[in-house]
């Protein structure tokens, strides 16, 4: 409140107005930064608190930050800053007080209104908005320059309004400068100064360093409907803030009184017409009014624009909330959401009629409206001519001090947005059949009615908002049916209003009118809201009359989508025979495809006529087949609660087609149709298997798997799944459930992952097996050891179930020790178990760096056991032969000396020796 007491001019804050307890209650005075003695303190409990804030220029405006309380006055080449502060009395008490923080200096601009705003600024002359934003800076501002009298935010002058135009004027002429929008940075080329003075105490940093340019807009005056200059300003500016209130607090009764500032508009009015700006994010405009008499004054709510005339009270719709919901919500617009667009046309709700209203203002769900009562006034002002206005006839002709006017002030309590919901869904029922834009314009207002009374849950009650929420959830339905059913450009919305009702497809398809003739008529926005949602494998069965219906309606409005939506979970109540007719008409559209063949083919399978599936199966090659699997998943897994469900038709070619089968997952993998887990557990379903079982046909698709080499599979873990597999039954003597796809050596021709066996591993692991699946798993594991993509590191702790006792546990344990390049521990273990397989192992393995253990570590070992004789004498005198041979060509004859035993025979060495002295000479 601005008051001038003795010739001074004060800025008064009013606190604790309505904590008066009772009639001796006093109300203390106290200049801004006064201190507050402790003893006081209770005292101040009771009593009024009015702050009273000096000024140095006579204030011609004020605004409060509804947010935080700051405070901005408007002077007239200034606007000074007052930041709301609390002074600790005590520890239990605290008073309000002001520190004047900053000073912005704009010249060339007279404010007659201005408004406030968690750093925002709007500032109104007679036809000049201004819009900024004060920006925080960095803690280590040296680079802002705070004097005074700085230039750093000075822009060019050059377009600005000159001196000499004002003296122009005159009696009779008034000179109006060309109209003028700047949004954003060009709000720039203005022609004002603007500069920033921090005035807070020195030890602190000043909380604004800088300026963002928002809005310029100048306005030429159109006085073609205007009797005074007070009729061509502008008036009514205001900043409006939306924010989301806080979430229920811990008791869960109150809410947080945390504010999230979701955008700002600002508003401003000229006599006929007001304008509706978005600030936040980017500035743009969103709503133009076209009022039908003169506006006297304005005001703007989240949900509404109320307007004054000299005898009127006008309601008109915004659009604060549909901005906001698309600046916050990035799904919408998407299948998931929709909402109005912030282009839709404006509207007026209501009038109500008052005399001689003056001013207005808004608190919640109140209007409080000043009248003044003056019938003379109102006629002398309707006989008085029209007149062209200048500035000097500015003024306004008072009446009388004796003829006292009588002053009412009237407070209006908003219609509850469930209720003015309601009237106008029930209006919106006059324009179902006549005017289709007209029932989606309303029932979208409607929409955004409620979407803007449940953004500020603070002011709600528990049972308001779950009102609110049903009233929400209708009329998405509402909003749902007109697109679905109307002929609208627009007719896609259907699918996110219908989504945002919560309604079932059952529930939706209820609200159709079904004519009981073939002349019904299925408009775009309903099949694709069915289309969409029996896509989405919804956990929903319609009943066989509602399965039929949508068969019906797309077998005549898109056969082409006919075969997807037979193959829905949701279809499953469907009668097998009017499918079938449904699909044996799409001969004659020529839709005569692959998928259209599966999908008769399954339909075959529900009517038991096996003679008609055979038919619809060899009309196609097995990779057209696997094509059309690809093109529709759903003939083969559905999904039903979250669970994988194979159908009908994967069961019978899991019995008739294993091939096939896999290679259609397979198929639908590499295409992204289906994950790795999702496809591991389909098998284990179809085969009837826990978890903690593998089936053969698994085992197949993983072998599938690596032999397409497909590029999503992480290599390591799908070898890990197979040597497991492999290991576990060799270990148990598990045979396979099913007769394995494909063999050992299908696998290591057609796969580079599986390596062709090391031979020696065939003298380990003779072909005289006696199963010839288990044969087959220990020919797949040991090719897989032996091609170069497997970490043989990660799978020797797993090989602990397979024996070393057993033929095919020696095998597998050399192998891998091998691998790891243990070949000391290998050649003990061979000696020991298999000596046979000793000198073909050594040739295999013992090249290159490797290569001295011939002579260090086989020969002697083969000595030792030689000279021990046994059982085993003539294989290890075999060996030992062999192994002579090979170091004797490697070595010289001094180096062959001295590795051989010095208690050994010379005769025996003989040859060996007469070889080393023939390839090179004795020195």
């Amino acid at each position: 409140m601005i008051e001038e007491k003795n010739g001074a001019t004060f800025v008064r804050a009013y606190a604790n107005w309505r904590r008066k307890r009772s009639e001796s209650s006093r109300v203390c005075v106290r200049m801004v930064g006064h201190s507050v003695e402790a003893p006081l303190s209770e005292a101040f409990r009771d009593q009024m608190s009015i702050v009273e804030i000096p000024l140095s220029e006579v204030p011609l405006c004020i605004s409060c930050c509804p947010v935080k309380g700051d405070l901005l006055v408007g002077c007239t080449d200034q606007f000074v800053l007052f930041t709301l502060k609390y002074q600790v009395v005590s520890e239990e008490f605290s008073v309000l007080d002001f520190e004047r923080s900053l000073v912005i200096h704009i010249n060339s601009i007279t404010p007659v209104e201005i408004s406030f705003c968690l750093g925002y600024v709007a500032v109104m002359s007679d036809l000049e908005v201004l819009i900024l934003k004060l920006e925080s800076g960095p803690k280590n501002a040296e680079r802002v320059n705070h004097h005074p009298h700085s230039t750093s935010n000075t822009v060019n002058q050059a377009e600005g309004p000159s001196s000499e135009t004002s003296q122009l004027e005159s009696d009779d002429f008034v000179f109006c400068q060309k109209p003028m929008e700047l949004l954003g940075e060009k709000s720039r080329q203005s022609g004002m100064s603007i500069t920033l003075e921090p005035t807070g105490l020195a030890e602190e940093k000043a909380e604004y360093l800088y300026i963002q340019h928002l809005l310029y807009r100048r306005f030429t005056p159109d006085i073609s409907f205007c009797v005074s200059s007070d009729d061509v300003r502008l008036h009514s500016l205001q900043l409006l803030p939306v924010y989301q209130t806080g979430s229920p607090s811990s008791d869960g009764e109150k809410l947080s009184q945390e504010k999230e500032l979701l955008s700002l508009f600002c508003f401003f009015s000229l006599p006929h017409v007001g304008y509706l700006y978005m600030v936040v994010k980017s500035v743009e405009l969103m709503s133009v009014y076209q009022y039908p008499e003169t506006a006297r004054q304005a005001v703007l709510t989240p949900q509404f624009l109320h307007v004054i005339t000299s005898n009127n009270l006008q309601c008109f719709t915004v659009r604060c909330s549909a901005a906001v919901a698309r600046e916050d919500d990035p799904y919408m617009d998407t299948t998931l959401k929709a909402c109005p667009p912030v282009s839709m046309d404006v509207c007026a709700l209501r009038i109500q009629l008052f005399i001689g209203l003056k001013a207005i203002c808004h608190f919640k769900n109140h209007i409080i409206l000043l009248t003044k009562a003056d019938p003379e006034a109102t006629e002398e002002r309707r006989e008085s001519p029209k007149r062209t206005p200048s500035r000097k006839n500015a003024s306004v002709q008072m009446r009388p001090p004796g003829a006292g006017p009588g002053w009412n002030v009237y407070i209006v309590d908003t219609v509850p947005p469930v209720q003015l919901y309601k009237e106008m869904v029930d209006y919106s029922n006059t324009y179902k059949t006549v005017r289709t834009q007209s029932c989606i314009h309303l029932l979208s207002e409607a929409h955004l009615l409620i979407r803007a009374a449940l953004m500020d849950t603070q002011q709600l009650e528990p049972g308001e908002r779950a009102e609110l929420v049903e009233a929400f959830k209708e009329s998405c339905g509402h909003l749902g049916d007109c697109y679905s059913r109307l002929a609208t450009q627009h007719a896609h919305l259907a699918l996110p209003y219908y989504k945002m009702s919560s309604l079932s497809l059952a529930e939706v398809l209820a609200r159709v009118d079904w004519a009981e003739d073939e002349s019904q008529k299925y408009e775009r926005g309903l099949i694709f809201y069915i289309n969409h949602s029996l896509y989405e494998n919804l956990d929903e069965e319609l009943s066989g009359e509602l399965a039929a219906r949508v068969a019906e309606m797309f077998r005549v409005a898109e056969p082409k989508q006919l075969p997807h939506i037979l193959c829905s979970p949701s279809m499953k109540n469907i009668d097998p025979s009017l499918a079938w007719s449904c699909l044996r008409g799409l001969d004659t559209c020529g839709f005569s495809s692959v998928l259209v063949t599966l999908t008769r083919a399954a339909v075959a399978l529900k009517l038991g006529d096996l003679d008609l599936y055979r038919k619809e199966m060899q009309s196609h090659t097995e990779m057209q087949l696997v094509c059309g699997f690809i093109l529709e998943p759903r003939l083969l897994i559905q999904q039903r609660k979250g669970q994988i469900v194979p159908t009908q038709f994967a069961v019978h070619l899991k019995e008739t087609q294993p091939g096939l089968l896999v290679a259609s997952v397979l198929g639908l993998q590499k295409n992204n149709k289906i994950g790795i887990e999702e496809a591991d557990s389909f098998f284990k379903v179809l085969c009837g298997k826990g978890e903690d079982s593998t089936p053969q046909l698994l085992v197949d698709f993983w072998e599938a798997q690596l032999v397409s080499c497909l590029p999503d599979v992480v290599l390591q873990e799908l070898c890990f799944k197979l040597t497991s597999q492999y290991i576990w039954r060799l270990s148990k003597r598990q045979l396979p459930d099913t007769t394995p796809l494909r063999t050992s050596e299908d696998l290591i021709n057609a796969c580079s992952h599986y390596g062709l066996i090391y031979p020696w591993v065939h003298v380990l692991s003779p072909d005289s097996l006696a199963d010839k699946n288990y044969r087959e798993d220990l020919s797949k594991l040991q090719s897989l050891i032996c091609g170069p993509s497997f970490d043989i590191a990660s799978i020797v702790p797993f090989l602990e179930p397979l024996l070393e006792d057993s033929t095919a546990g020696l095998s597998i344990h050399i192998l891998c020790h091998t691998r790891l390049k243990e070949y000391e521990q290998c050649l003990d273990t061979l000696l020991d178990r298999c000596p046979e397989a000793v000198i073909p192992y050594a040739n295999h393995e013992l090249k290159d760096e490797h290569r001295t253990l011939w002579w260090k570590k086989l020969l002697p070992e083969l000595f030792q056991r030689v000279k021990c004789g046994g059982e085993k004498f003539q294989l290890h005198l075999a060996s030992l032969k062999e192994a002579l041979s090979v170091v004797a060509v490697e070595l010289e004859l001094r180096e062959f000396l001295t590795v051989l035993p010095e208690d050994g025979a010379a005769a025996f060495f003989l040859p060996y020796l007469l070889y080393c002295s023939r390839k090179k000479p004795l020195t």
